[in-house]
């Protein structure tokens, strides 16, 4: 219920700083897979929504991380964890639709022309991750992170961009990264 709450909070305050709800064409796609589109980041789901699984992927390997520290001192219970991970997602969804991190990504990524989110994709978004982070739950440790890479590297393979390089890009842009990303 926790993070159902967090959620719809983080999709009211996207509707709060104007987001779109949707895509400006006027349909909702389960699926578009065309990076340099205006519609990319505009649907249920692209090349972007693994790198949001693998959010999942992550915050559930550093839950249980932590989790397992903070039980040897009596610490917050398990069953945090899930909200706290959806509380993280759905901070960056509304920073990453501010205009200083619209602005980043348009100066330093291969996001060229990126408005930012729909508010589906967004909703969508910290649903890949919940995705993600049940999924990791499930799975052994070696299996979390094999999926993480073979995501890592799939979408580095087919788009020349994925979780690493976006935050790379963002963090500390790197010219000879630009240069590939852009064909060259």
């Amino acid at each position: 219920m926790a993070a159902l709450a967090v959620f719809i909070i983080a999709v009211a305050v996207l509707f709060a700083m104007g987001r779109p709800p949707m895509c400006d064409c006027g349909t909702i796609k389960l699926w578009h897979g065309v990076v340099e589109s205006p519609e990319n980041s505009q649907h249920i789901s692209d090349w972007y929504a693994p790198s949001h699984f693998t959010h999942g992927l992550i915050m559930a390997g550093v839950a249980w991380l932590l989790w397992s520290k903070w039980r040897l001192f009596g610490g917050m219970p398990a069953r945090f964890a899930l909200p706290i991970a959806v509380l993280v997602e759905a901070a960056w969804e509304i920073a990453e639709n501010t205009p200083l991190i619209i602005n980043r990504y348009r100066e330093v990524t291969i996001s060229w022309g990126y408005s930012g989110d729909s508010i589906v994709n967004s909703a969508s978004d910290i649903g890949w991750m919940t995705l993600g982070f049940l999924v990791a739950l499930r799975l052994p440790a070696w299996a979390s992170v094999a999926l993480g890479l073979f995501l890592e590297l799939l979408a580095l393979a087919v788009i020349r961009d994925n979780l690493t390089l976006n935050v790379l890009m963002l963090v500390w842009p790197v010219d000879a990264v630009a240069a590939w990303q852009a064909g060259g």
